[in-house]
């Protein structure tokens, strides 16, 4: 047993040394973490912004093959993997139950961790369970923060993440009797608890390039034995929007449109192939060919693969009948908006979360089910490729695993849909990767003029 725990930590020590030395003549690449990571939209921004990845924590099996997939398993070296944990799906308790003692050898060698805990029991978009085991997940990456202790922390959830429950007895089934008006306000106290600096707010992702309305609850912290001049991050973080899109040649006088990201993509009178990558066979793909004429937005996306074919293009085999319905549907409601009561009356549906896409406005917020939106001109649901576009996913980005699942098993399993439909857009962590990563930058320029300062 000695033995074995002697080799664990020459292992870690190696790691140490070979990716996460620093001294007065060292240089090293900033690192984090990913906690809860599904399938890699915060890594992939960050590593986009020029971070660098250490390791990442999924447990489903088919959101971790495709964040290996892009992210791991590659020429690029986005992630320097330790040799001490598999590289394979796990989870946060995993980690901490098996890999405590190595974890905490992470102390003060890593700069930042990000996650967004599973958030079904704050969605407004569901029923909201302040008893729903999955929030107490959010106790496990305070865990792992608590080991570590990384310059910075990144948490992203939903909007309801900052809404109270209402009432003591949900309080209390949420934070164990620690009353607090929100959990959002309670892993707020126990960071300030742990000695970091915190700021929060709501950001809709349209406002950073994304071509969709997705208001996200955000916690940017960072340690304050080490702290910045910054008085709030994350509002220091929202004036760089102009910077920022200027950067990416995106417009910022209006958002992004739905048929920006999307009008290659459209089917009438393209043609259609066999998909080349559904389990299943019977499906049909846009025979994909890349416009000479691209958006900015498109351009963006496409990066420098000009003749490169995206997967997960595969159209949803619907009835007669159910194209009748959706045809209906764009005919009776308005675009843009989700479905009225006086519009499900008229349209026949019991279902109340269907909105037409607005061809001149973003897209509602991609969610993990099909059929929550429709095309714009097309009497059909969106292809996985088409939420990802939505999302800001490149087109290289391979999304891995069945494209749906149903009934009992959408609670243990993670398809393609419900990847990109929980995944943080790689836009805005990219936006919030740069500005982590110019304020830790200028930080350590200015702690280093002072030090000289001091010795003169």
């Amino acid at each position: 047993m000695l033995r074995q725990e002697s080799q664990c930590f020459r292992s870690l020590d190696s790691y140490l040394n070979r990716n996460l030395s620093s001294g007065p003549n060292m240089t090293r690449k900033l690192t984090f973490i990913d906690l809860f990571a599904g399938c890699g939209g915060l890594s992939l921004g960050l590593v986009k912004s020029g971070w660098n990845g250490l390791f990442a924590i999924e447990k489903s099996e088919s959101a971790f093959s495709t964040f290996e997939k892009n992210l791991i398993n590659n020429d690029k070296g986005f992630f320097s993997w330790p040799t001490w944990l598999p590289q394979k799906a796990q989870t946060c308790e995993d980690l901490l139950k098996d890999y405590s003692v190595q974890v905490s050898q992470l102390r003060g060698h890593v700069d930042l961790i990000v996650g967004g805990p599973p958030c079904q029991g704050f969605s407004t978009a569901g029923k909201r369970n302040p008893a729903d085991p999955r929030n107490k997940m959010s106790e496990q990456y305070l865990a792992v923060v608590g080991l570590v202790m990384p310059k910075y922390i990144v948490i992203e959830n939903v909007a309801g993440f900052n809404i109270g429950f209402g009432g003591a007895e949900g309080d209390a089934l949420l934070v164990d009797g620690n009353k607090q008006k929100s959990y959002a306000a309670y892993i707020a106290h126990r960071l300030t608890e742990l000695g970091y600096s915190v700021s929060a707010g709501l950001l809709n992702c349209a406002d950073f390039g994304v071509p969709q309305n997705r208001k996200r609850f955000f916690l940017i912290c960072e340690r304050q034995d080490d702290k910045t001049n910054f008085q709030n991050l994350f509002s220091e973080f929202l004036k760089t929007r102009s910077s920022y899109l200027v950067n990416k040649n995106l417009p910022v006088d209006r958002n992004v449109s739905s048929h920006d990201a999307l009008y290659d993509l459209e089917t009438y009178g393209k043609k259609l192939v066999s998909s080349t990558d559904s389990p299943i066979k019977g499906f049909q793909e846009l025979n994909y060919w890349t416009r000479r004429e691209l958006s900015p937005y498109l351009k963006l996306m496409r990066g420098d693969c000009e003749e490169l074919k995206p997967n997960s293009l595969r159209l949803a085999k619907h009835k007669a009948k159910t194209i009748e319905h959706f045809k209906k549907i764009r005919e009776v409601c308005r675009a843009g908006v989700s479905i009225s009561l006086d519009e499900m009356k008229k349209v026949g549906t019991k279902k109340h979360s269907i909105t037409v896409l607005k061809k001149s406005l973003p897209s509602p917020t991609v969610t993990t089910l099909p059929d929550d939106i429709l095309h714009y001109s097309e009497p059909r649901i969106l292809t996985v490729r088409e939420n990802a576009r939505l999302q800001s996913f490149p087109d290289w980005f391979e999304f891995l695993g069945p494209y749906t699942t149903g009934g009992a098993r959408r609670k243990l399993e993670c398809p393609r849909y419900t990847q990109v439909g929980n995944a943080v857009p790689p836009l805005v962590s990219e936006a919030i990767g740069t500005f982590l990563k110019k304020a830790l930058l200028n930080h350590k320029v200015e702690r280093s003029e002072k030090v000289n300062l001091e010795l003169i």
